[in-house]
């Protein structure tokens, strides 16, 4: 099987291209680095000991998507990743949001029409779903959707609006459209996570950054809120699951003799405050987090977690990671990576050389394993 990750070299792509690898999948990874680095996707290859394709391009770029689902491997499904995820840049620039995340989905749609690929799994959010009260949680994907608070979730609510339209006018199509929750943890090794450019948007790398010194401290937005300890309660899930969770979805799809729209939560199910992740981070790592207690963020709600159980009865998938294994594997790659990619980036193909990310292919996908 081949498998095209648009997005490929970012934190959950990146995790994602590794288990497909180990899984005996073929892999072209499709990233315009913007927000990610090639680096990802050379420790991917060592960490699974075999090769992907890497195609350094825009998936609004028709052109590009043509070659690589035309080409002298046949492409089977696509994983689709790429687009911008900062709820606050979204705010600031709602326009390029639209622009990557749902205009890119379309082309990307267009060209696999014109290639006859018609499997799609597409990485949607649980911020689709607005901001319920609490007597909705936990939440199942019945839940009412489309009372978005930022351009961000509204672009993945109409991407999956785009794709509902879809399968409806061409029932051949197998779609499904994935909700996680709150992403976190890194490999085991130490030597993929999460990179953020700049100030982290999300609680695990800056809590990591604080506990290495890199943030003075911590800031927890709204300590009064009615929850055991009065601070916001999420759902945390390790990056792994998520990523077997895709491979689970694939296998699925790849079993339907029909068409099939399939939306799932992928979440752990379990809510978790902010302070529980914040004492739960120093007793795994001794390491001391400084924090404050400041004002409400508008629009955040007390509690939000998934129902998954749709998730494990479709795909025989579930969370396995805990709290503890997402801490202790931040911790690990924090330490490994003070700088995340950014010390390597620069260094990892040389302007000219034959292995710089390109719009032709990097390394030639290896045939030696057939999986999924």
């Amino acid at each position: 099987m081949h498998v095209l990750v648009t997005g490929g070299a970012g934190f959950i792509g990146s995790h994602t291209c590794l288990h497909l690898l180990e899984n005996g999948v073929d892999v072209t990874a499709f990233d315009n680095f913007c927000n990610s680095s090639p680096d990802a996707l050379r420790r991917v290859q060592e960490l699974a000991g075999r090769r992907l394709q890497v195609v350094e391009g825009d998936v609004r770029d028709t052109a590009s998507l043509h070659v690589i689902l035309n080409g002298p491997t046949p492409v089977d499904a696509v994983v689709h990743f790429a687009g911008l995820k900062s709820v606050g840049e979204s705010v600031a620039e709602p326009v390029r949001y639209y622009d990557n995340n749902v205009v890119g989905t379309l082309h990307l749609i267009e060209a696999m029409q014109r290639a006859n690929v018609f499997t799609l799994v597409f990485s949607s959010t649980a911020t689709v779903y607005g901001n319920p009260a609490p007597e909705h949680l936990p939440l199942k994907e019945t839940a009412p959707c489309g009372q978005t608070h930022s351009p961000y979730a509204t672009s993945k609510w109409m991407v999956e609006r785009c794709l509902a339209d879809l399968h409806l006018a061409q029932p051949h199509w197998r779609i499904a459209r994935l909700r996680y929750f709150n992403p976190v943890g890194a490999h085991p090794s130490g030597r993929i996570g999460e990179s953020p450019l700049g100030i982290p948007n999300n609680l695990m790398p800056f809590v990591s950054q604080v506990a290495s010194g890199v943030r003075p401290t911590l800031s927890i937005f709204g300590g009064d809120y009615p929850t055991p300890d009065g601070t916001g309660v999420r759902d945390y899930i390790h990056v792994m699951d998520l990523a077997e969770g895709h491979v689970a979805t694939l296998k699925y799809l790849a079993t339907r003799k029909e068409g099939e729209l399939l939306t799932l939560n992928l979440g752990t199910g379990e809510g978790r405050s902010v302070l529980e992740v914040v004492h739960t981070f120093e007793a795994v790592t001794g390491q001391a987090v400084p924090y404050q207690i400041v004002s409400r963020r508008s629009g955040d709600v007390p509690a939000y977690y998934a129902n998954a159980a749709q998730a494990q009865k479709m795909l025989q998938w579930h969370a396995t990671r805990t709290l503890e294994d997402m801490c202790a594997d931040t911790w690990r790659w924090q330490t490994a990576n003070p700088c995340g990619y950014q010390n390597e980036s620069n260094a990892i193909y040389p302007k000219g050389s034959a292995d710089s990310p390109s719009t032709s292919t990097v390394h030639a996908i290896s045939r030696d394993n057939k999986g999924i």
